[in-house]
């Protein structure tokens, strides 16, 4: 039977204990980075979250700004908003810190496709955040001040605002992960590209369904979430063709058309 590939030039392995200290060794590594980050914007901590805040500030009427109503929210908003910003900067580190931890355990051939997918969940993450950022916060945004009753001025607390885009950021992040998640699931073997295709009408509707409880109640935000998660199903069903794992009768067919 074949065994892991283990990378320690041993091919033995290691005790639970080294395993233990192995991971402690790598989170320890993964602070120092983030740490390190942080110390780095947290000089510009203000000027990232006038970045952050542009899209509500530009729809904001004439005369209205964002306030702080806690005595401490104007130095500790931007501060967590920097060090949320270094752990998403430094997060290909925090990935490849991972993939050294388990990648000695995999088989040969569970690295070839582990790998890719892995480089391609950080840039879905990320672009999952550009468009959130980018398309759906002005679209956002302008519904809500549009909204505000006459007689009302809207002014955002800064650190309610804070918590609403981290949400969204991380939501839009996590829901650009479809492609990675039927790919693994074709690739695993749980659910053939046949069943998964099959269960399309039930992907449109989860879209939706997501788009309705993430963004707020207007169509035009709703769909601009739902749709490029469809997308995004339909581009997993593509790349898994690349994944697809090797049925046991065609192996044995291949061993016996090789046998003298």
């Amino acid at each position: 039977m074949a065994q892991p590939d283990f990378d320690d030039g041993g091919g033995l392995e290691q005790p639970f204990i080294s395993h233990l200290v192995e991971l402690r060794n790598r989170l320890i590594r993964c602070i120092v980075v983030v740490l390190l980050v942080f110390s780095g914007l947290s000089f510009k901590a203000n000027e990232i979250y006038a970045f952050v805040a542009g899209p509500l500030v530009e729809h904001m009427p004439a005369g209205s700004q964002m306030i702080a109503t806690g005595v401490a929210s104007p130095f500790f908003a931007p501060f967590k908003l920097a060090l949320v910003v270094s752990v998403f900067a430094s997060m290909p580190f925090i990935l490849h810190q991972a993939w050294a931890f388990i990648a000695p355990g995999l088989y040969r051939h569970e690295k070839r496709f582990a790998l890719p997918l892995l480089v391609a969940s950080i840039l879905l993450f990320y672009g999952g955040m550009a468009f959130a950022y980018f398309l759906v916060f002005p679209v956002i945004f302008q519904f809500m001040i549009m909204t505000t009753p006459p007689g009302v001025t809207m002014m955002t607390d800064i650190t309610q605002y804070l918590d609403f885009v981290l949400a969204l950021f991380f939501a839009f992040g996590v829901s650009f992960e479809v492609p990675i998640a039927t790919i693994l699931l074709v690739a695993t073997g749980i659910m053939t590209r046949e069943n998964i295709a099959d269960k399309r009408p039930y992907a449109v509707v989860l879209a939706f369904v997501v788009g309705m409880v993430l963004t707020p109640p207007d169509v035009v935000s709703q769909t601009m979430l739902a749709v490029p998660i469809w997308m995004l199903f339909e581009l997993g069903l593509v790349f898994s063709r690349l994944f697809v794992p090797k049925s046991v009768s065609a192996i044995e067919d291949q061993t016996e058309a090789d046998a003298p």
